[in-house]
């Protein structure tokens, strides 16, 4: 068990230092790391809700919330109602939107694919599925552990 402890703490602390360069990515492209995070998401050309967005990529509602507002202001998206649910909105990336997402995460996005290049040349393709595979049994421990744990304080 101790190698288990050993082993995630290497995995978290690496994925934390993936996220401190991010960071420092967002920094220096002068958009706030939410931005950056809802840019990413939104890259993909596709409409996103928030929901769609926070359940996807694991982000806060109200970060998501701030960044929609700051990349309206911007002019960099516009909220649209969903053909299948109206009363949600889709985001949708303008024109300005998509040059400030190709300026933002076009040297970001060559760095990961640098990144995964190696990996996956060192470790193989399967790198990816494991590592999914990892988190998605790190998430339902927590959440079973979370409901157990809400089970007990309920009357």
């Amino acid at each position: 068990m101790d190698q288990y402890r050993a082993w995630s703490r290497r995995l978290l602390a690496a994925s934390r230092a993936a996220d401190r360069a991010y960071y420092r990515w967002a920094k220096r492209t002068h958009v706030t790391w939410h931005v950056l995070d809802l840019l990413y998401a939104l890259d993909d050309g596709l409409p996103h809700s928030q929901k769609q967005i926070c359940e996807a990529w694991g982000f806060p509602k109200t970060s998501v919330n701030t960044a929609v507002k700051a990349c309206q202001a911007a002019g960099y998206v516009t909220l649209e109602a969903m053909p299948d649910q109206p009363r949600q909105r889709q985001i949708c990336l303008t024109e300005a939107g998509r040059a400030c997402a190709k300026e933002a995460l076009g040297e970001l996005c060559a760095a990961e694919d640098r990144a995964m290049e190696e990996t996956v040349a060192r470790y193989g393709p399967s790198f990816v599925e494991a590592a999914e595979f990892f988190f998605s049994r790190f998430r339902e421990a927590i959440d079973k552990n979370l409901s157990e744990r809400e089970e007990v304080r309920s009357p």
